[in-house]
C-alpha cells in the first residue's frame, strides 16, 4: 500500500485537537555493524482537547507493536496508525524497526571503504522522521524530546543536546541524552559511528566536529576555519536577532553518503563532500562558510520559531539564505558574499522565474508531497534575494528590530508569514501588505531599462513592477576602466520612476541599473549601447558591478537575445578582469559552461579556448593558480595541452584526475595512469574520481557501466552524482549518448526513491543536456506527469533549460 502524504487539512485538524507534551524515543543502532536494522520504541505522550475524536500517528516504518494507553492498535499500512478514541490524558508507545536503511528515508547506513567502519545518520525534513519512529510528523506540534541510543561499544552518538550520560554495558553503550527544547520532529536528529572528534571552547560555547575516521587528517586541516567561522556566526545572529543562541552544546556532523547539510538544532548534519579532499580554492571554502551560516540560521528562523505549515517553507530556506550572505559579509572574511550569490545562485534563479516551474514565492501547499517540491530556485536564491530588498525596503536597522521582536515574541512556538510581516511593519513604521503581495504573492521577474532624454533619465518597468528601492549607478571611462561617479537610489511606484542626481549625459559612458544588486530584477541596456555594454562589463571597478552586467549578459543568453559567442566574450573578459576570490570559480564556470552547452558546435572550440587562454593569465597569479588550472583541465584542447598541464600539476591529485578526466573525453588511452593514481590517492573515495574518469571515456562498454554504477545501482555517493553525471554526459558523444537519453525517461516514474534530496539529484543531475532535441524534451515533460511532484519539477525546469540551450546551438539570430 501506498503510504500517504499528510494534507494541510489533516495537519490543521491535528493541531486543534491535540497538544504534544513529549517524546522519550529508545533506539537500537546495535544491529547496524552486520546488518540494516533500526529499532525504536517511542512514546508519545499528549493531551487530546476532544477526547474521543478519532485521529492518527505518522508511522512508515515496520510497526512491531503499538499501544494507546495500553490498549493495542492496528496500523493501517499506509504509514498511518489510527488512534480510535484517544483519552484526555494519552500515552502511546510504538515499537519499530527500519530494515532499508541502504535506500530508504529518514536515516542512512554508509560504510566508508577505506576501512570497512560503518557510520548511521538521520534527517528528517520535511517528514521523513516517521520512516524511522511514530511521531506527529508536522511542524506546529513541538515538544521536548528525550533520545536514548543503545550503540556499539566503540561508537559515539550525537543529538540534538549536549552533554549525554553513557554507560557501559555487556557488549554495547547506552546514550541517554537530556530533553531537547521544543522542538519539530523535523528538527531532531542521531548521528552514530566511530567518529573522529574535536572540540573546542569559545565565547561560552562547547564547539564539536565530527568526521569518520579516513578524513580526520581532512578534518584536522578545515578545523580552525570552521570553528572560527562558527563563533562569528554564533555571535552575530545572537546580535541581529536580540537572542543569543541558547545552547551551550553546538556540533557538526559530517557524514558519508549525505546530500547537502541539515539543520538539526544544535547538531548540523554535513555531507562529508563539504571536507575538499584536495586543498580548497577560496570559493569552495567560502562555500563551506556560506552552509554553515545557513544551517545556524535555522537555529533561530527553524528550531526555535518554527514555520506553522509548509507554505511558509519559502521563508524557512530564503531566510537562512538571505542570513547566511548578511552574515558573511559582516562577520567573516568573505566581504563579497552577496556578489558570489549573485555570480550563482541567482543566476540559477532568474532562470528558473522565467519558465515553466516559476511559482509565487508564497503558494498554498496542498500537502508534504508538494512542499517537497519546492526546494528550489525560487524558494533558496530568489527568497533570499527578495528578503535582502526587504531589509533595503524598509532599512536594516529597523529590519533587526523586527527580527528580534519577532524572536521575542514567538520562540520556541510557531509562527507565520504575517507574524513575521507585521513585527517588521511595527518596526518600521511601514505598510508592508502592498509589498507582500507584490513580491511573495505574484511570479515572475520585474525588467527594467532606462530612457534618456538628454540630461534627464528615467526608469521603466516592463510591466507594473512592485515596490522595491534599487540603485542606479553612473560610470566614466578613466584610462582603461570605469570609475563610478553617481549612485543613486530609486523607490519604484509606478512603471516610470525618473532618476535624478546623475551626472550630465556628456560625462557618463554607462548606467548600470541595480548597482548594488539591491532588487531582485532583470535589466536591459540601451539598444543603441548594447553592444558597448557587452564590451564595458569588464572594466566596471567592483565585483558586485561586474557581477550585475553579467546578470544582464546572462539573461539576454538565455532568453534568445545574445548569442553564446557575444555572452562568452564578455564573461569570459570579465573573468580575466576579475579581482574577487568569491566571483573567479563561479565566473569561470560560467564562461566554461556557455562554451559547452550553449554555443553552436562549430564555435564551441574558439570559445573553449579562450577560456583556457583566461586561465593562463589567471595561473600567474599564485593565488589563483589552482583554480586556474582547474579550469585549463577542464579546456585542455588535446593531449600536448595536457601534458604541459600535469608539468605544472606536481603532487596536486586533485589536478591530475581532472586531467585524466579531460584527456578520457579527448580518446586518450588513460587505463593504466587511472590505476596508477588511484593506488596512490589516499581518498577513500578515490574510487569515485577513477569512476569519473571512466565516465567520460567515449566507449560504450564504459558508459553501460558507468550508467549501471551512476544510475541503476545508485553507488555514487549522493554528493559525486553531479560529477560523473557531468563527466558522462559529454558533447560530441551523442551517437554514444542516445540510448541513455531513453534509459532517462524509464528511470523517471522511479526517481522518487529515496527521498527528497535523491529524487531532486537524480532527476535533475541526470538529464541529458545533449543528444536530445525538442520532441525529446516534449517526450520528458509527458512521461513526467503522474510522477512525485519534486520530481515532475525538477524534469520541467531541465526541459526548458535544454531547450533554451538548444536554441542558442541552433545559431538563430539574437532578439534585439
Amino acid at each position: 500500500m501506498e503510504i500517504r502524504s499528510l494534507t494541510r487539512t489533516e495537519a490543521e485538524r491535528r493541531a486543534e485537537l491535540l497538544t504534544v507534551l513529549r517524546y522519550d524515543v529508545a533506539i537500537d543502532l546495535t544491529g547496524l555493524p552486520d546488518g540494516p536494522e533500526v529499532r525504536c520504541v517511542s512514546t508519545v505522550t499528549f493531551i487530546c482537547r476532544e477526547p474521543g475524536a478519532e485521529t492518527f500517528v505518522d508511522c512508515a516504518a515496520q510497526v512491531v507493536s503499538a499501544t494507546l494507553n495500553g490498549e493495542t492498535l492496528t496500523p493501517t499500512g499506509d504509514g498511518r496508525i489510527p488512534l480510535p478514541a484517544p483519552a484526555g490524558h494519552n500515552v502511546l508507545r510504538v515499537e519499530s524497526v527500519q530494515a532499508d536503511t541502504a535506500t530508504g528515508e529518514g536515516v542512512h547506513k554508509a560504510t566508508d571503504p577505506a576501512d570497512g567502519e560503518v557510520y548511521v545518520w538521520m534527517s528528517f525534513e520535511p517528514d521523513e522522521a516517521r520512516f524511522v519512529w511514530a511521531c506527529f510528523d508536522q511542524p506546529d506540534l513541538k515538544a521536548p524530546h528525550a533520545f536514548t541510543v543503545t550503540a556499539p561499544p566503540g561508537w559515539t552518538v550525537t543529538g540534538n543536546s549536549g552533554d549525554p550520560r553513557v554507560e557501559e554495558l555487556d557488549s554495547a553503550r547506552r546514550w541517554t541524552f537530556p530533553d531537547t527544547p521544543p522542538l519539530s520532529v523535523y528538527n531532531t536528529v542521531i548521528n552514530a559511528g566511530p567518529f573522529h572528534e574535536i572540540r573546542r571552547e569559545a565565547d561560552g560555547h562547547d564547539l564539536g566536529l565530527y568526521t569518520r575516521r579516513s578524513l580526520a587528517p581532512v578534518l584536522e586541516r578545515d578545523a580552525d576555519d570552521i570553528f572560527t567561522f562558527t563563533r562569528q556566526g554564533l555571535a552575530f545572529f545572537g546580535e541581529v536577532f536580540g537572542m543569543p543562541f541558547p545552547q551551550r552544546t553546538y556540533n557538526q556532523v559530517f557524514v558519508p553518503e549525505f546530500g547537502g547539510a541539515m539543520e538539526n538544532y544544535g547538531c548540523v548534519t554535513w555531507s562529508d563532500g563539504f571536507l575538499r579532499r584536495a586543498a580548497p580554492t577560496p570559493a569552495e571554502q567560502e562555500l563551506l562558510a556560506k552552509v554553515l551560516l545557513h544551517e545556524m540560521a535555522h537555529m533561530w528562523f527553524g528550531n526555535i520559531v518554527t514555520m506553522r505549515w509548509w507554505d511558509d517553507l519559502w521563508l524557512n530556506e530564503a531566510f537562512a539564505e538571505f542570513a547566511c550572505h548578511w552574515a558573511a559579509e559582516r562577520a567573516t572574511r568573505y566581504t563579497d558574499a552577496w556578489a558570489g550569490h549573485l555570480a550563482g545562485g541567482k543566476l540559477k534563479a532568474y532562470l528558473s522565474d522565467q519558465g515553466p516551474v516559476s511559482h509565487p514565492i508564497h503558494q498554498p501547499i496542498h500537502d508534504v508531497a508538494q512542499a517537497a517540491s519546492i526546494f528550489d530556485n525560487i524558494t533558496y536564491p530568489k527568497g533570499a534575494s527578495v528578503l535582502q530588498q526587504l531589509m533595503t525596503f524598509v532599512g536594516e536597522e529597523r529590519f533587526r528590530a523586527g527580527m528580534s521582536a519577532y524572536f521575542a515574541r514567538h520562540a520556541w512556538g510557531s509562527a507565520t508569514l504575517q507574524d513575521l510581516i507585521d513585527a517588521l511593519s511595527e518596526a518600521s513604521g511601514r505598510d508592508l501588505d502592498a509589498w507582500r503581495a507584490a513580491w511573495l504573492a505574484t511570479a515572475g521577474t520585474d525588467r527594467f531599462t532606462l530612457e534618456r532624454d538628454g540630461d534627464s533619465v528615467t526608469l521603466v518597468a516592463a510591466d507594473t513592477p512592485r515596490p522595491q528601492v534599487l540603485a542606479v549607478g553612473a560610470y566614466a571611462r578613466k584610462g582603461e576602466s570605469l570609475e563610478r561617479t553617481a549612485l543613486v537610489r530609486v523607490e519604484v511606484t509606478g512603471t516610470r520612476t525618473p532618476v535624478t542626481g546623475l551626472p550630465p549625459e556628456a560625462d557618463l559612458d554607462v548606467l548600470l541599473i541595480n548597482d548594488e544588486d539591491l532588487t531582485f530584477a532583470t535589466t536591459r541596456p540601451d539598444p543603441t549601447a548594447r553592444d558597448a555594454f557587452f564590451r564595458a562589463a569588464a572594466h566596471l571597478p567592483t565585483a558586485i558591478s561586474r557581477g550585475v552586467a553579467t546578470a544582464t549578459v546572462w539573461d539576454m543568453l538565455t532568453n534568445g537575445e545574445a548569442t553564446a559567442a557575444e555572452a562568452g566574450r564578455s564573461i569570459t573578459a570579465v573573468l580575466t578582469a576579475e579581482t574577487s576570490d568569491a566571483v573567479i570559480e563561479p565566473c569561470l564556470n560560467l564562461a566554461a559552461s556557455i562554451a559547452e552547452l550553449w554555443a553552436p558546435p562549430g564555435e564551441r572550440a574558439g570559445l573553449t579556448a579562450a577560456v583556457a587562454t583566461a586561465c593562463r593569465r589567471l595561473a600567474t597569479d599564485p593565488g589563483r593558480r589552482r583554480v586556474a588550472l582547474r579550469g585549463l583541465a577542464r579546456t585542455a584542447a588535446n593531449a600536448d595541452e595536457l601534458a604541459r598541464l600535469l608539468e605544472r600539476a606536481g603532487d596536486d591529485v586533485d589536478l591530475r584526475w581532472r586531467a585524466l578526466a579531460r584527456a578520457a573525453e579527448l580518446g586518450g588511452e588513460v587505463a593504466s595512469e587511472t590505476a596508477v593514481l588511484l593506488a596512490h590517492d589516499p581518498d577513500p573515495d578515490a574510487w569515485v574520481r577513477a569512476l569519473t574518469v571512466r565516465a567520460a571515456v567515449p566507449d560504450p562498454t564504459a558508459k553501460a557501466e558507468v550508467w549501471q554504477k551512476l544510475a541503476v545501482d545508485r553507488a555514487v555517493p549522493l554528493s559525486s552524482v553531479d560529477q560523473v553525471a557531468a563527466a558522462f554526459w559529454r558533447p560530441d558523444q551523442d551517437a554514444l549518448l542516445a540510448p541513455y537519453t531513453e534509459r532517462y525517461l524509464d528511470l523517471i516514474p522511479h526517481l522518487h526513491r529515496g527521498g527528497m534530496i535523491p529524487a531532486m539529484v537524480y532527476a535533475g543531475r541526470l538529464f541529458p543536456p545533449y543528444a536530445v532535441d525538442p520532441t525529446y524534451l516534449e517526450k520528458a515533460r509527458h512521461v513526467s506527469r503522474e510522477v512525485a511532484p519534486v520530481v515532475r519539477k525538477t524534469v520541467l525546469e531541465r526541459s526548458d533549460e535544454t531547450g533554451r540551450m538548444l536554441h542558442s546551438r541552433s545559431g538563430s539570430k539574437p532578439v534585439r
